[in-house]
Parts: C-alpha cells; sequence; structure tokens
C-alpha cells in the first residue's frame, strides 16, 4: 500500500511517501509563503523517485490545520483533488500539531506562533495518544508554562510517518474537507471591530 502524507500549514511544507511501513521519501522545506509552487512539483518527486505513478497511490494523509490560513490550503486542496479525481485514493486527516509531535515519544508541546502572544498549540502524551491540553488558540505562555519532555515549534519539528498512519482520521466525503483554522481570518476579526 502507497501512503502519500502531505502537509503545509507551517513554515515547513512537509512530504513524505511510505509504502506499508517503509519510508520511501521524506522532504522537508522551509517556505517563505510560497508552498503553492513547491507543493506539486515535491509530490511528482517522491512518486518519481520512487518509480511509481500517481495511479498506484492507495491514501492521502493531510495535515488540516491549525496554522497558516492560506498554507493549510494548499496540501487540503491537493490532497481533496487528488481523492475527487482518482477515485481509488482514499483521504485521511490528521492534526497538523498531532503530525508536528509524532516524532517524539513522550509528553510534547506542539506549537504554532499565532500572532499577539497566542499560539495554536496543544500538549499530548504521544506513548498514549492522550490529549493533556485540547489543540486550541492559547495564550502563548499559558501554554508554555506547563509540564512536557518536548517543545516542537512550525520550524524545528520531525515527523514519524509510521505515527501518522497509525493515528490518520478517514474523511468520508472528500470534496467536503475543509481545513481547521481555529480562529477568524485577520481581515474576518477586523470586519467585526
Amino acid at each position: 500500500m502507497y501512503s502519500l502524507i502531505l502537509d503545509s500549514a507551517t513554515k515547513i511544507l512537509y512530504v513524505a511517501l511510505i509504502k506499508d511501513n517503509e519510508t520511501l521519501y521524506e522532504s522537508y522545506i522551509e517556505g517563505k509563503n510560497d508552498h503553492a509552487k513547491n507543493i506539486v512539483a515535491k509530490v511528482d518527486e517522491a512518486l518519481k523517485k520512487s518509480n511509481i505513478t500517481v495511479n498506484e497511490l492507495n491514501e492521502v494523509i493531510v495535515g488540516i490545520g491549525p496554522g497558516s490560513y492560506t498554507g493549510v490550503r494548499m496540501a487540503v486542496t491537493v490532497a481533496k483533488m487528488l481523492a475527487v479525481f482518482k477515485k481509488n485514493i482514499k483521504l485521511y486527516s490528521i492534526s497538523t500539531l498531532k503530525l508536528m509531535a509524532s516524532g517524539y515519544d513522550g509528553i510534547v508541546l506542539s506549537m504554532i506562533d499565532a500572532r499577539r502572544n497566542n499560539s495554536f498549540g496543544m500538549i499530548i502524551d504521544t506513548k498514549l495518544d492522550k490529549y493533556l491540553i485540547n489543540e486550541g488558540l492559547i495564550e502563548t505562555d499559558k501554554l508554555k508554562n506547563n509540564k512536557y519532555d518536548f517543545i516542537v515549534t512550525e520550524s524545528n519539528y520531525k515527523v514519524n510517518p509510521i505515527y501518522v498512519l497509525e493515528h490518520k482520521e478517514e474523511v468520508k466525503e472528500a470534496h467536503l474537507l475543509v481545513p481547521n483554522y481555529l480562529r477568524d481570518t485577520e481581515a474576518e476579526r477586523n470586519l467585526h471591530d
């Protein structure tokens, strides 16, 4: 079984291709608001380096955020297109914060800067797959004022693709998948002020 993992919700564009439990391809690219120009090229590179075609993919697992409003939509859009137009590809989702924590064994504080001393964050025990603090928009200082073994941010995380495969959630109707933004955009907030 071939599994493609995508996440573009942070400063890092993450792409991995897994066959059964073997990682065939993995890429972390630090972006400068340019994930849109890199994501399709990296998916193509993953397929070519693994000597398979898009028709051989069985599933796509996509990080659905929270994170950058524009960034999170890149991977979600590519994943949805693959699942909608290639009927043999199943679509799954995973929280970007959980994906970021997946490469660490223990209690992990996973956080993404949401500006104004706020973070999209959570604390999870990856050994037990148990949330100690559910993901949300939380004051950064309050989030950091907890016990944890590891702290990962949007620019220093590592992914365990097998953990991601084991904790994916099935998307029943691919065309209905929407990113998890956790808050309105700045423009929407300014409209209400």
